[in-house]
Protein backbone atom coordinates (compact mmCIF):
# COMPACT_ATOMS: atom_id res chain seq x y z
CA UNK A 1 0.00 0.00 0.00
CA UNK A 2 2.65 1.90 -0.16
CA UNK A 3 2.43 2.31 -4.10
CA UNK A 4 -1.48 2.90 -4.93
CA UNK A 5 -0.67 3.07 -8.42
CA UNK A 6 -3.26 1.18 -10.34
CA UNK A 7 -4.93 0.32 -6.84
CA UNK A 8 -8.81 0.33 -6.46
CA UNK A 9 -9.38 2.10 -3.76
CA UNK A 10 -13.09 2.06 -2.13
CA UNK A 11 -14.11 4.92 0.10
CA UNK A 12 -17.48 5.94 1.77
CA UNK A 13 -18.54 9.40 2.99
CA UNK A 14 -16.62 10.74 0.26
CA UNK A 15 -18.63 13.85 0.21
CA UNK A 16 -16.56 15.67 2.41
CA UNK A 17 -13.97 16.21 4.72
CA UNK A 18 -11.56 13.55 5.41
CA UNK A 19 -13.11 11.20 2.89
CA UNK A 20 -12.78 14.01 0.22
CA UNK A 21 -9.04 14.91 1.11
CA UNK A 22 -8.42 10.87 0.91
CA UNK A 23 -9.84 10.84 -2.81
CA UNK A 24 -7.89 13.17 -4.33
CA UNK A 25 -4.64 12.23 -2.09
CA UNK A 26 -4.96 9.20 -3.52
CA UNK A 27 -6.08 10.03 -6.82
CA UNK A 28 -3.15 12.11 -7.19
CA UNK A 29 -1.11 8.53 -6.21
CA UNK A 30 -2.46 6.93 -9.11
CA UNK A 31 -5.03 5.02 -7.76
CA UNK A 32 -8.91 3.73 -9.14
CA UNK A 33 -11.63 5.09 -7.12
CA UNK A 34 -14.75 4.16 -6.48
CA UNK A 35 -16.69 7.24 -3.92
CA UNK A 36 -19.77 6.99 -2.11
CA UNK A 37 -21.87 9.57 -0.37
CA UNK A 38 -25.94 10.81 0.37
CA UNK A 39 -24.62 13.61 -0.48
CA UNK A 40 -24.78 13.85 -4.12
CA UNK A 41 -23.58 18.04 -4.60
CA UNK A 42 -20.61 17.24 -2.38
CA UNK A 43 -19.64 13.69 -4.14
CA UNK A 44 -19.97 15.37 -7.59
CA UNK A 45 -17.16 18.18 -6.10
CA UNK A 46 -14.75 15.53 -4.90
CA UNK A 47 -15.26 13.63 -8.20
CA UNK A 48 -14.28 16.94 -10.05
CA UNK A 49 -11.08 17.41 -7.73
CA UNK A 50 -9.70 14.26 -8.34
CA UNK A 51 -8.72 15.82 -11.98
CA UNK A 52 -8.55 12.84 -14.76
CA UNK A 53 -8.07 9.80 -12.83
CA UNK A 54 -10.89 7.01 -13.19
CA UNK A 55 -13.53 7.36 -10.50
CA UNK A 56 -16.68 5.60 -10.02
CA UNK A 57 -19.40 7.63 -8.26
CA UNK A 58 -22.26 6.34 -6.41
CA UNK A 59 -25.16 7.74 -4.37
CA UNK A 60 -24.76 4.93 -1.02
CA UNK A 61 -26.59 5.30 2.59
CA UNK A 62 -23.94 2.93 4.34
CA UNK A 63 -26.78 2.30 6.95
CA UNK A 64 -28.69 0.25 4.52
CA UNK A 65 -26.80 -2.96 3.64
CA UNK A 66 -28.54 -4.00 0.78
CA UNK A 67 -27.31 -0.45 -0.94
CA UNK A 68 -24.03 -1.24 0.23
CA UNK A 69 -24.45 -4.63 -1.19
CA UNK A 70 -25.74 -3.34 -4.78
CA UNK A 71 -22.70 -0.53 -4.42
CA UNK A 72 -19.77 -3.75 -3.93
CA UNK A 73 -21.34 -5.38 -7.50
CA UNK A 74 -21.04 -1.53 -8.81
CA UNK A 75 -17.64 -1.48 -8.57
CA UNK A 76 -16.86 -4.96 -9.29
CA UNK A 77 -18.75 -4.47 -12.49
CA UNK A 78 -16.30 -1.54 -13.15
CA UNK A 79 -13.28 -2.36 -11.69
CA UNK A 80 -13.50 -6.19 -11.15
CA UNK A 81 -11.02 -5.94 -7.99
CA UNK A 82 -10.60 -3.98 -4.38
CA UNK A 83 -7.04 -2.65 -3.12
CA UNK A 84 -8.38 -0.47 -0.24
CA UNK A 85 -11.53 -0.07 1.75
CA UNK A 86 -11.89 3.28 3.81
CA UNK A 87 -14.95 3.32 5.63
CA UNK A 88 -15.19 6.52 6.86
CA UNK A 89 -18.97 7.47 6.52
CA UNK A 90 -20.26 8.91 9.76
CA UNK A 91 -22.27 11.40 11.90
CA UNK A 92 -22.56 13.11 15.10
CA UNK A 93 -24.89 13.33 17.95
CA UNK A 94 -24.54 15.35 21.20
CA UNK A 95 -27.33 14.92 24.15
CA UNK A 96 -26.92 13.27 27.66
CA UNK A 97 -28.26 9.40 27.77
CA UNK A 98 -30.92 10.62 29.45
CA UNK A 99 -32.84 12.65 27.12
CA UNK A 100 -31.81 11.04 23.86
CA UNK A 101 -34.58 9.47 22.03
CA UNK A 102 -34.78 5.79 20.47
CA UNK A 103 -34.56 7.04 16.70
CA UNK A 104 -31.45 8.91 17.54
CA UNK A 105 -29.67 6.17 18.94
CA UNK A 106 -30.91 3.96 15.42
CA UNK A 107 -29.60 6.90 13.56
CA UNK A 108 -26.50 7.17 14.41
CA UNK A 109 -25.57 3.69 15.65
CA UNK A 110 -26.88 2.71 11.77
CA UNK A 111 -24.06 5.00 9.93
CA UNK A 112 -21.25 5.30 12.25
CA UNK A 113 -21.44 1.54 13.45
CA UNK A 114 -23.72 -0.62 10.84
CA UNK A 115 -22.38 1.63 8.20
CA UNK A 116 -18.49 0.09 8.93
CA UNK A 117 -19.84 -3.40 9.61
CA UNK A 118 -21.77 -3.43 5.91
CA UNK A 119 -18.63 -1.51 4.40
CA UNK A 120 -16.50 -4.55 6.07
CA UNK A 121 -18.42 -7.69 5.67
CA UNK A 122 -19.45 -6.94 1.90
CA UNK A 123 -15.99 -5.77 0.58
CA UNK A 124 -13.62 -7.91 3.17
CA UNK A 125 -14.04 -11.26 0.71
CA UNK A 126 -12.91 -9.09 -2.40
CA UNK A 127 -10.10 -7.98 -0.22
CA UNK A 128 -8.59 -11.24 1.06
CA UNK A 129 -8.43 -12.24 -2.95
CA UNK A 130 -5.52 -9.83 -3.04
CA UNK A 131 -2.03 -10.47 -0.99
CA UNK A 132 -1.75 -6.85 0.05
CA UNK A 133 -4.88 -5.35 0.83
CA UNK A 134 -5.76 -3.07 3.22
CA UNK A 135 -9.30 -2.32 5.08
CA UNK A 136 -9.06 1.14 7.14
CA UNK A 137 -11.84 1.72 9.37
CA UNK A 138 -12.20 4.70 10.83
CA UNK A 139 -13.13 5.41 14.53
CA UNK A 140 -12.85 8.82 16.76
CA UNK A 141 -10.55 9.93 19.09
CA UNK A 142 -14.19 9.29 21.29
CA UNK A 143 -13.70 5.79 20.58
CA UNK A 144 -10.44 6.03 23.39
CA UNK A 145 -12.24 8.13 26.04
CA UNK A 146 -15.78 9.29 26.43
CA UNK A 147 -17.50 12.65 26.87
CA UNK A 148 -20.54 14.06 28.90
CA UNK A 149 -23.24 14.35 25.87
CA UNK A 150 -21.77 12.27 23.60
CA UNK A 151 -22.63 9.19 24.70
CA UNK A 152 -24.47 7.84 21.70
CA UNK A 153 -21.31 9.12 19.49
CA UNK A 154 -19.12 7.48 22.01
CA UNK A 155 -20.73 4.27 21.72
CA UNK A 156 -20.38 3.74 18.02
CA UNK A 157 -16.90 5.00 17.93
CA UNK A 158 -16.00 2.25 20.71
CA UNK A 159 -17.89 -0.05 18.89
CA UNK A 160 -15.40 0.27 15.26
CA UNK A 161 -12.86 -0.01 17.47
CA UNK A 162 -13.38 -2.92 19.07
CA UNK A 163 -14.61 -4.64 15.60
CA UNK A 164 -11.74 -3.60 13.80
CA UNK A 165 -9.03 -4.87 16.43
CA UNK A 166 -11.11 -8.02 16.55
CA UNK A 167 -10.59 -8.37 12.66
CA UNK A 168 -7.00 -7.11 12.41
CA UNK A 169 -6.32 -9.99 15.43
CA UNK A 170 -8.31 -12.64 12.97
CA UNK A 171 -6.49 -12.03 9.77
CA UNK A 172 -3.01 -11.28 11.45
CA UNK A 173 -0.47 -12.93 9.25
CA UNK A 174 -2.83 -12.76 5.97
CA UNK A 175 -2.36 -10.87 2.89
CA UNK A 176 -4.83 -8.06 4.23
CA UNK A 177 -3.86 -5.68 6.35
CA UNK A 178 -6.19 -4.15 8.86
CA UNK A 179 -6.23 -0.19 10.40
CA UNK A 180 -8.09 1.39 12.87
CA UNK A 181 -8.39 5.21 12.45
CA UNK A 182 -8.84 7.54 15.86
CA UNK A 183 -8.74 11.56 14.50
CA UNK A 184 -8.98 14.57 17.22
CA UNK A 185 -10.55 17.45 15.89
CA UNK A 186 -10.59 17.38 12.23
CA UNK A 187 -11.99 20.70 10.45
CA UNK A 188 -14.85 19.14 8.68
CA UNK A 189 -18.30 20.21 8.50
CA UNK A 190 -19.42 16.87 10.23
CA UNK A 191 -20.37 19.37 13.28
CA UNK A 192 -22.66 21.24 10.65
CA UNK A 193 -24.90 18.24 9.90
CA UNK A 194 -24.71 16.64 13.41
CA UNK A 195 -28.29 16.29 15.67
CA UNK A 196 -26.91 18.90 18.53
CA UNK A 197 -29.66 18.65 21.26
CA UNK A 198 -26.60 19.48 24.14
CA UNK A 199 -23.74 20.99 22.56
CA UNK A 200 -20.00 20.52 24.40
CA UNK A 201 -20.44 23.22 25.89
CA UNK A 202 -23.75 22.63 27.27
CA UNK A 203 -25.65 25.16 25.17
CA UNK A 204 -28.55 24.30 23.58
CA UNK A 205 -28.47 26.43 20.38
CA UNK A 206 -27.25 23.53 17.52
CA UNK A 207 -25.89 25.69 15.21
CA UNK A 208 -23.90 27.45 17.86
CA UNK A 209 -22.75 24.35 19.44
CA UNK A 210 -21.30 22.68 15.94
CA UNK A 211 -20.11 26.38 15.22
CA UNK A 212 -17.84 26.20 18.90
CA UNK A 213 -16.83 22.97 18.17
CA UNK A 214 -15.36 23.51 14.96
CA UNK A 215 -13.74 26.42 16.25
CA UNK A 216 -12.29 25.16 19.76
CA UNK A 217 -11.34 21.33 19.37
CA UNK A 218 -10.53 21.09 15.55
CA UNK A 219 -6.69 21.61 15.10
CA UNK A 220 -6.14 19.77 12.07
CA UNK A 221 -7.21 19.81 8.39
CA UNK A 222 -8.73 17.02 6.17
CA UNK A 223 -5.70 17.28 4.07
CA UNK A 224 -3.03 16.97 6.94
CA UNK A 225 -5.54 13.65 7.91
CA UNK A 226 -5.73 12.37 4.74
CA UNK A 227 -2.09 12.39 4.34
CA UNK A 228 -1.47 10.69 8.25
CA UNK A 229 -3.88 7.88 6.94
CA UNK A 230 -1.91 6.87 4.01
CA UNK A 231 1.69 7.39 6.10
CA UNK A 232 0.53 5.39 8.86
CA UNK A 233 -0.93 2.53 6.29
CA UNK A 234 2.23 2.78 4.54
CA UNK A 235 3.92 1.47 7.65
CA UNK A 236 1.37 -1.02 8.46
CA UNK A 237 0.27 0.42 11.63
CA UNK A 238 -2.52 -0.75 12.95
CA UNK A 239 -3.56 2.24 14.69
CA UNK A 240 -3.31 5.74 13.19
CA UNK A 241 -3.74 8.82 15.73
CA UNK A 242 -4.66 12.05 14.05
CA UNK A 243 -3.65 15.18 15.99
CA UNK A 244 -1.42 15.86 18.75
CA UNK A 245 -4.57 16.27 20.78
CA UNK A 246 -5.30 12.77 19.75
CA UNK A 247 -1.67 11.81 21.46
CA UNK A 248 -2.65 13.08 24.44
CA UNK A 249 -5.92 11.75 25.02
CA UNK A 250 -4.38 8.16 24.07
CA UNK A 251 -1.95 8.97 26.76
CA UNK A 252 -3.68 10.19 29.48
CA UNK A 253 -6.18 7.72 29.10
CA UNK A 254 -3.75 4.59 29.48
CA UNK A 255 -2.10 6.64 32.52
CA UNK A 256 -5.62 7.30 34.06
CA UNK A 257 -8.52 4.84 32.74
CA UNK A 258 -10.83 5.51 34.94
CA UNK A 259 -10.56 8.98 36.10
CA UNK A 260 -9.62 10.48 33.09
CA UNK A 261 -12.30 13.03 32.55
CA UNK A 262 -10.95 14.70 35.76
CA UNK A 263 -8.24 15.85 33.84
CA UNK A 264 -9.81 16.03 30.35
CA UNK A 265 -12.33 18.41 31.68
CA UNK A 266 -9.62 20.93 32.41
CA UNK A 267 -8.49 20.64 29.49
CA UNK A 268 -11.35 20.78 27.22
CA UNK A 269 -11.38 24.66 25.66
CA UNK A 270 -13.70 26.87 27.94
Amino acid sequence: MKDLNSKVVVITGAGSGIGRSLATLCARRGARLALCDVDDDGLAQTRAACGDTTVFTAHVDVADRRAMDAFRDQVVEHYARVDLVVNNAGVAHSQTISDTEYDDFEWIMGINFWGVVHGTKTFLPLLQENTGSALINVSSVFGIISVPTQGTYNATKFAVRGFTEALRHETAGSGLHVMCVHPGGIKTAIAHSARFYVGPDGSSDQSKSAGDFVDKLARTTPDQAARKILDDLGKKKGRCLIGVDAKIISVISRLIPVNYWKVMSRLMPG
